[in-house]
């Protein structure tokens, strides 16, 4: 079988959570005997690009680093998606497998494979889903857990105000009736935008009902997200589960706990990008409200490296300044996360934002490191509160300090009972698994189409 995989990003500029999967499963395929190649747009290259990553072939094609409002909205195809469409009626691929939709890569492109009679995959890496989310963030105004019910006069007030517009302002410009916003919506700049916006998410409605017809399987990675699709009033008949797991060949679980019990101090840790969805922030100042007397380590791990990552660090150091149990320490590499998650006794997933994973989490419950995290998207899922880990309330400083306190005052009670419920956790072997099932079905369903 031939088997393209489709992304917003690839290596060797890009190397997220998502390209991570990707070129694992890609591992894994090969390794089955199947032919698989990549595909991801680049903004502003200057023309196509054909290299290989770990053994598969990668084509990346230009799409413009300023995309016009239509190719930004998905009303036209953005500027050299042509080369795409090309790559795919020269290789004609059994099945197109796609883990973004972004700008160059979108219901255009879907259109394409279809018209070829392409089978689809689309597998729902992101909180978007599909075109339900325009934040991409399931974050309500950037302060809240959303439920994931779309509206134009919600979604619209949500994104006006990300954009800085003040919420009186943009709660006026969400009642535009689709109709008005649609004609307003012509007007250049950001006049435009805000007039237009109600307009262009009713489109994204209309998106994701086309996208639902478009792809044969779409794939979640946990029942939250296949619940939000379902109270979209979307069909699911064609939507499967496919848990995430861990990439890693060996992970080496840490010694029983009858050898090696937690002692005091504990090592918390946080491990992941700097970035305020993740509820770093606010992990930091929950640290800072647990009393003085109670002794541990919180240790701050991830990557700051553009101005917005570089600000919030520097904010969660004059957070920290003069408790020296919290730490900043240099961001770790693929190959040492296993054993620096196996240092931790804890590890903190604080997330505001919906998080399908996050592969971090998973990859401490492998090596027995169990978690306190938010009680929202997988986490709720992959965490039985006070049974394998502790679950708080997304963004309740007083709740997770309380947590943080408790597991740093009465270790045995807490993380050893925690790390003793710890089960196996999923590995991309199993996906890869359930992926060539998948396939597999496709490949039936052809053959009686046909």
């Amino acid at each position: 079988m031939k088997v393209a995989h489709a992304l917003g990003w690839y290596y060797p500029e890009s190397l997220g959570g998502t390209e991570i999967y990707v070129s694992g499963l890609c591992r894994r395929l090969r390794h089955a005997g199947h032919d698989v190649y990549v595909a991801a747009p680049e903004a502003g290259r200057e023309g196509t690009a054909a290299y290989c990553h770990e053994g598969t072939p990668v084509f990346r094609y230009p799409i413009p680093a300023a995309p016009s409002r239509d190719e930004a909205q998905g009303r036209k195809a953005a500027r050299g998606a042509e080369l795409f469409h090309r790559w795919l009626a020269e290789l004609r691929p059994d099945v197109l497998h796609v883990h973004s939709l972004v700008t160059g890569l979108g219901l255009h492109e879907l259109r394409a494979a279809r018209r070829l009679g392409i089978q689809i995959v689309l597998t729902h890496h992101l909180p978007s889903l599909g075109y339900i989310c325009r934040r991409g963030t399931l974050l309500e105004r950037d302060a809240r857990p959303c439920d994931g019910l779309a509206s134009p006069g919600r979604c619209a007030a949500c994104m006006l105000i990300s954009r800085g517009l003040p919420t009186l302002a943009a709660e006026t410009l969400a009642l535009l009736p689709p109709r008005v916003s649609t004609a307003l919506g012509v007007m250049p700049g950001a006049l435009g935008t805000g007039f237009g916006m109600t307009a262009s998410i009713a489109e994204d409605a209309r998106r994701e009902r086309e996208l639902s017809t478009l792809v044969d399987w779409q794939v979640v990675l946990n029942e939250s997200a296949r619940r939000i699709i379902a109270a979209n009033g979307l069909p699911t008949d064609r939507i499967v589960l496919n848990r995430l797991g861990i990439d890693h060949q060996t992970v080496v679980r840490k010694p029983p706990i009858e050898e090696a019990p937690t002692r005091r101090p504990i090592r918390i840790g946080y491990l992941g990008r700097i970035d305020r969805t993740k509820g770093v922030r606010e992990l930091v100042l929950a640290a800072a409200k647990v009393p003085r007397e109670i002794r541990f380590t919180l240790e701050i791990r991830g990557p700051v490296r553009v101005e917005a990552e570089r600000r919030l660090h520097e904010e969660l150091q004059r957070i920290a300044l003069g408790d020296s149990r919290v730490i900043f320490s240099p961001e770790v590499t693929s190959a040492e996360v296993p054993s620096v998650l196996a240092g931790f006794d804890v590890l903190c997933c604080p997330s505001t934002w919906f998080e399908n994973g996050p592969t971090v989490a998973l990859e401490a419950m492998s090596v027995g490191t169990p978690l306190i995290a938010s009680r929202l998207g997988n986490l709720a899922e992959i965490v039985e509160d006070d049974v394998n880990g502790r679950l708080v309330p997304p963004g309740d400083v007083d709740a997770l300090s309380a947590a943080l306190g408790q597991a740093a005052d009465d270790p045995a009670g807490t993380i050893d009972r925690w790390r003793a419920c710890l089960g196996a956790v999923r590995s991309l072997d199993e996906i890869a698994d359930d992926y060539l099932a998948l396939y597999a079905r496709l490949d039936v369903r052809q053959a009686q189409a046909s």
